[in-house]
Order: C-alpha cells, then sequence, then structure tokens
C-alpha cells in the first residue's frame, strides 16, 4: 500500500509498480477475515466493520480508495424508490419498497429542481466534501484518499425519476427531457462548486450514462445535452485544479472520446468498457483503472483469473497512470479462495 505510488500514477509518473484499488472487496466479510484474521460479520457495529476494511485495503495494497458522497438526501422526499436487490453480505441491502411521486411522463418534463429542492448550502457541503475526505485520509494515510459527488446528472435523474419515467419521458419528448437535463444542470452545479472549494485534491465524478450494451437513448442526445452539461460541471473542478476521475458502470466505449474532451483526467470502468482503446489513445496523458471480469472471479477456474489478470496487466503495465482493478466490484458471494488467489497474481505481475 502506498500513497507514492498511487500519487505517482495519478500524476502520470510510472511508479515501480501497478498500483490498485478494489470495490465491496473490503466488505464482503469473510475475505476479510481471510485476509486480515478480524473477526467481523454484517451483524458487526459500523465503526468495527469500517476498521477491518481499513485493515483489508492495507493488507491489499489498495493504493487509491473510491470515495464519493451519494447526496441522495439532497432529493428530500421527491424521488423515486426502485427497491434493492440483495447484494451485500447478509441481505442487508434488500429493499422491497418501490415509489414513484411522477404520475406521468409529462409531470417529468415539467420538473424544474431549483423551484423543487431549492438553492444549497455551500458551506454546509464544502465541511460534508472535507469531511468525508479527512475521515478516509485519517485512517488509510497510505492511500490517495478523495470526495466526490454520485449523482451527477444521468444518474441524478435516475434517482428522481426512476427508470420507468426516465425512459418514458424521453421516449416521449427527447428534446423536452434534455431541458430538464439542463435544469438539472444548473441546479446539481450549486454542488460541484462546493467540492471545487472543498480542499479535496482529487474527486470522483459519478454517472451511470448507459447499460451494458451501451446507450440507452440515442448517442446523439448525449451529445447535445449530456457532455455540454458535463464541461458545465466540470469547470470550477478544473479551474481549482482538481484531479477529475471519472466512473460510469455498463460500457460507455462509444462516448470515450466525448468524456475525455470533457476535461476529466481519468476514467474508471466496467469490463464491458474497452480498456484497450483508452490505453492506446488516452495511456500516456490519462489515469484509467480497471477492468478485470467480476464474472471471472465468481465462476472462473485459477487458469481464468490469472488470464483475465494477464490481460489486464498487457493493456495497462506500459501505462504510467494503469491501476488495476476488478472492473465493477468483488461482491460477498465471490469464493474466498478465488479472490485469494487473484490478489496472489496481482502482486506476482505487479511489479514493472
Amino acid at each position: 500500500m502506498s500513497f507514492q505510488d498511487g500519487w505517482a500514477a495519478m500524476n502520470l509518473e510510472m511508479p515501480p509498480r501497478v498500483p490498485r484499488t478494489e470495490y465491496s472487496a473490503e466488505r464482503h466479510w469473510d475475505l476479510v477475515k481471510a485476509t486480515t484474521g478480524i473477526e467481523v460479520t454484517s451483524e458487526t457495529p459500523a465503526e468495527e466493520q469500517f476498521q477491518a476494511s481499513c485493515a483489508f485495503r492495507k493488507a491489499w495494497n489498495y493504493d487509491f480508495v473510491w470515495a464519493i458522497r451519494t447526496l441522495d438526501a439532497i432529493f428530500g422526499n421527491v424521488k423515486t424508490r426502485m427497491g434493492h436487490a440483495e447484494y451485500a453480505t447478509g441481505g442487508t441491502d434488500y429493499d422491497d419498497q418501490i415509489y414513484c411521486p411522477f404520475s406521468d411522463p409529462e409531470e417529468v418534463l415539467r420538473f424544474d429542481p431549483m423551484e423543487t429542492y431549492g438553492p444549497c448550502d455551500r458551506a454546509k457541503f464544502v465541511k460534508k466534501f472535507e469531511d468525508q475526505y479527512r475521515r478516509f485520509a485519517t485512517a488509510i494515510p497510505d492511500a490517495v484518499n478523495m470526495s466526490g459527488i454520485y449523482v451527477t446528472l444521468v444518474s441524478g435523474l435516475l434517482e428522481i425519476f426512476g427508470w420507468d419515467m426516465l425512459l418514458l419521458a424521453a421516449g416521449l419528448d427527447p428534446d423536452g427531457f434534455g431541458e430538464v437535463a439542463n435544469r438539472y444542470t444548473l441546479w446539481i452545479g450549486q454542488y460541484f462548486e462546493a467540492l471545487a472549494d472543498a480542499d479535496v485534491p482529487v474527486v470522483m465524478v459519478h454517472d451511470d450514462i448507459v447499460w451494458s450494451s451501451g446507450p440507452f437513448i440515442h448517442p446523439d442526445w448525449y451529445r447535445r445535452f449530456i457532455f455540454p452539461n458535463y464541461k458545465k460541471l466540470l469547470a470550477p473542478l478544473i479551474e481549482a485544479k482538481k484531479r477529475i476521475m471519472y466512473t460510469s458502470d455498463g460500457n460507455y466505449s462509444l462516448f470515450i472520446d466525448d468524456i475525455a474532451a470533457c476535461g476529466v483526467n481519468g476514467f474508471v470502468m466496467e469490463p464491458t468498457t474497452d480498456m484497450a482503446y483508452i490505453a492506446e489513445k488516452y495511456g500516456k496523458t490519462h489515469v484509467f483503472v480497471g477492468n478485470a471480469d467480476t464474472r471471472i472471479l465468481l465462476s472462473g477456474t485459477r487458469e481464468d483469473i490469472r488470464r483475465e489478470v494477464e490481460r489486464c496487466m498487457k493493456i495497462g503495465k506500459g501505462c504510467p497512470g494503469y491501476f488495476m482493478a476488478v472492473g465493477n466490484h468483488i461482491p460477498s458471494n465471490t469464493p474466498v479462495e478465488n479472490a485469494l488467489y487473484y490478489n496472489e497474481v496481482y502482486e506476482e505481475l505487479g511489479r514493472r
């Protein structure tokens, strides 16, 4: 675990080993126990879980820690509950409550976030971003830490409207829904300005803009209403000289160039996004993170796991800003022996 290696990669200065991060592995409690010896379960108090997760990150040499503020509370009660399938150990995240405050797509098309939610208390949110950053930086000082925003644009609209109403409104009136995106940008921009003011050197901008199959609205719509708004949102972060990392789930290969043009410094991706293209075109100018396939750890053989790490290393090892990661998550149903073997292979192949 090395802040120096992580920071070098963030600054495109080739460290002597390929740095890494992971997602959810630090809450795979059987894996945490097998790695650290700490007895921890889904029933363990939250602060003890946090300390065990920190010990796991140190043991697995996390060189940066992916972190954002979800900010879902900023929507108050005017947001959709879509429920949640069981994912975490013990099913602690299962939610069967489903509710949408919008009755028809025309209501969505009239929606104005500023009228509904009002202005941001900027100083309050500067402190929230800084508090999150400092909590992790204090607990995990040997890694690059960050804060950021989860509900950037598409993810924010999804939190508010849910999939059904979002797709109905976008299909009924794409231009009208684009205007909703424009209004949302004006409102969420307040929080980006707060993040720019915060004493946080690296920021994560998260927005799930696609499905695993790619865009769910015509690409032209994204280029009219998403990426121009990204440029507006990122402008204060760029002016504040933040290192801007960008994450989207799904396959955003079609939009890699568009996202790069918005001014981000790095890409975080799932296995469906074309990491080889990023390495070829942006490997000397941008950070990128990923993208081993979590399904291979879930059900593959040791040979499969080794081949997948070799694939990622072949793409990324020659690039100064590459971080190894399983390009989705290492969830709690991943066999412990597979995860341990993945880490063993990473440590073997990670030296430059």
